[in-house]
C-alpha cells in the first residue's frame, strides 16, 4: 500500500503489525495474535477517524492515488466481450482514452474512458490520463457509432484534463473538447458518466455531459486543478489546499449544487483499499442509471439531458 502524507501515522501502526507477523513467520512457537489483533483494531480505529471528515484537498490526494482501480480495471471486470476501436480516422490513435463495444449485463453498449495507467512504462503510454485532440475525436466516432445502432453510452472519467502540449494545440485541441462535449448533447441514447477519479476540466466535461452523472466518494471534478486555481488567483501553487476549499470539487459539494446526480459510497480508507468492492458498486449504479434512462424516447432524452445542463447550479442556489 502507497500511504498518503496524512495516513502516515496509519502507515506506522500497520507497518508494526505487519513486522510481527513477519517475525512469527519466521520463528517458530511465536505467538504474535494478541499483539497484532490491537495493532490491526487501532489502525481500523485511525483510519475511520482519517476518513471520517476529509477536506477538500485531502479528498484531491485520494482521488488521485496511483492504486485506484483505474478505466481498464472496470472494464476488465463489468464488461464482457470488449471489442477496442482505435483511432480518429484522421491523425493518430490516442492511448489515453480507451474506448469500443462490450456487453454491460448482456446489453450492448458503447464504453469510453480516460486511462491514467498503473506503472512508468504505462503511464507514460497513456500520458497519464491526458487525451489529445485524436482522443476526443475518437470518443466523438465512437458516440455516432453508438447513436447509429441505438447502443447507450458508458463513460469513465479519471483525467488531471486534456493534455496542454504544442502539438495538441495546433491540432486544435479545444474545438475537438468541444466537438465532443457537442456530440453528448446530441445523441439520442442513454449516456451514462461516472467519474472514478479525477475529473479535471474541459477534458472531463467532454465525457461527462450525461444523462447520469455519479462520482465516487472521494473523487473530484472541477473546472481546474486546485494547483492551477491557486496559481491563476495568489500567483503561488502552495495555496492548492484554499483553492480546493473555494472550488467545491467534492462529489458531495456537486451533489448539493445538482451537477452530480449519484454520489457512490467507498470502501472506508478509499476505493485503492478494496478494489474489487469499489468496481462492483460502480456496476451497480450504471445499472441502476440505465434503467432509469433506458426507456425514454430519444427526443425526450435529448431534450431532457439539454435541460438537465441548463438547470445545473439552479438546486445549490434554492437550497
Amino acid at each position: 500500500m502507497n500511504y498518503l502524507d496524512f495516513e502516515k501515522p496509519l502507515a506506522e501502526i500497520e507497518g508494526k503489525a505487519e513486522e510481527l507477523r513477519a517475525m512469527a513467520r519466521r520463528e517458530e512457537g511465536m505467538d504474535v495474535a494478541d499483539q497484532a489483533a490491537a495493532l490491526d483494531k487501532k489502525a481500523a480505529d485511525m483510519l475511520h477517524e482519517i476518513y471520517k471528515n476529509l477536506t477538500p484537498w485531502r479528498k484531491c490526494q485520494v482521488a488521485r492515488h496511483a492504486q485506484r482501480p483505474h478505466c481498464k480495471d472496470y472494464i476488465e471486470v463489468l464488461f464482457s466481450e470488449y471489442t477496442p476501436l482505435a483511432g480518429d480516422r484522421n491523425f493518430a490513435d490516442d492511448h489515453a482514452i480507451m474506448g469500443g463495444l462490450a456487453r454491460f449485463d448482456d446489453t450492448p453498449v458503447v464504453v469510453i474512458g480516460h486511462e491514467k495507467g498503473h506503472d512508468t512504462k504505462t503511464r507514460i503510454e497513456r500520458n497519464f490520463g491526458m487525451a489529445r485532440p485524436e482522443g476526443y475525436r475518437k470518443a466523438v466516432r465512437l458516440m455516432d457509432l453508438a447513436d447509429r445502432f441505438n447502443l447507450p453510452v458508458i463513460t469513465l472519467v479519471d483525467t488531471p484534463g486534456a493534455y496542454p502540449g504544442k502539438g495538441a494545440e495546433e491540432r486544435g485541441q479545444s474545438e475537438a473538447i468541444a466537438r465532443t462535449t457537442e456530440k453528448c448533447l446530441q445523441i439520442g441514447v442513454p449516456l451514462i458518466s461516472v467519474i472514478i477519479g479525477e475529473g479535471g476540466s474541459g477534458g472531463a466535461v467532454a465525457f461527462a455531459t450525461a444523462d447520469r452523472l455519479a462520482m465516487l466518494e472521494h473523487s473530484v471534478y472541477s473546472v481546474i486543478s486546485p494547483e492551477g486555481c491557486a496559481s491563476i488567483l495568489w500567483k503561488d501553487s502552495e495555496k492548492m489546499r484554499e483553492a480546493a476549499e473555494a472550488l467545491r470539487l467534492t462529489a458531495q459539494d456537486l451533489y448539493k449544487l445538482g451537477v452530480c446526480d449519484v454520489v457512490i459510497d467507498e470502501p472506508l480508507g478509499g476505493a485503492q483499499r478494496d478494489k474489487q468492492a469499489t468496481i462492483a458498486s460502480v456496476g451497480k449504479a450504471i445499472t441502476t442509471m440505465l434503467a432509469e434512462v433506458g426507456d425514454v424516447d430519444r427526443d425526450a432524452l435529448i431534450a431532457s439531458r439539454r435541460r438537465k445542463f441548463l438547470d445545473i447550479g439552479a438546486k445549490g442556489l434554492a437550497a
